[in-house]
């Protein structure tokens, strides 16, 4: 583990897995709204969410996928994981009150300290967002090397 107790390279293994929930609130819609510019009216309006296909509003997309944010960086790999990609596919709507359900699992170990993460967000056991993440993180090798190499000059 790091300093800030995330996982390094070292410690992975395929398969290990992480889960982070959150119940999504009617406050996360409207601040995620104001925040990211996104208004449309499915999440903010339910006299016209309720003419839609999904029959009252939902939350935003990628607010849902932003509990996978914070499974990588609270759980696995945990703090001082970089995040660099994220494929994904909404599959089901989240509605407020529903409580998103993040899962991580370690895929591959790849060269350059470079991690792909399953990811999976869940509601009530039904996937709502299916998908992978990429993801770097430190080592604790090269933090003795450069410690030791350090200590070396000086």
């Amino acid at each position: 583990m790091n300093e800030l107790n995330g996982y390094d390279i070292e410690d992975l293994a395929v398969g290990m897995t992480a889960t982070f929930s959150k119940t999504i609130t009617e406050a996360d819609i409207v601040l995620f709204a104001g925040v990211s510019g996104d208004n449309n009216a499915i999440h903010i309006n339910e006299e016209f969410a309720a003419s839609t296909p999904f029959g009252g509003r939902i939350a935003h997309g990628f607010l849902t996928a932003s509990v996978i944010s914070a499974a990588i960086a609270g759980r696995l790999p945990g703090p001082g994981s970089i995040y660099l990609e994220q494929k994904m596919r909404f599959v089901a709507p989240v509605r407020p009150g529903d409580t998103v359900h993040a899962c991580v699992t370690v895929k591959e170990i790849g060269a350059h300290r470079h991690v792909t993460l399953e990811t999976i967000c869940r509601v009530g056991g039904k996937d709502v967002v299916i998908g992978e993440a990429r993801v770097k993180i430190g080592s604790s090798k090269a933090r003795e090397e450069k410690k030791s190499l350090a200590a070396a000059i000086a």
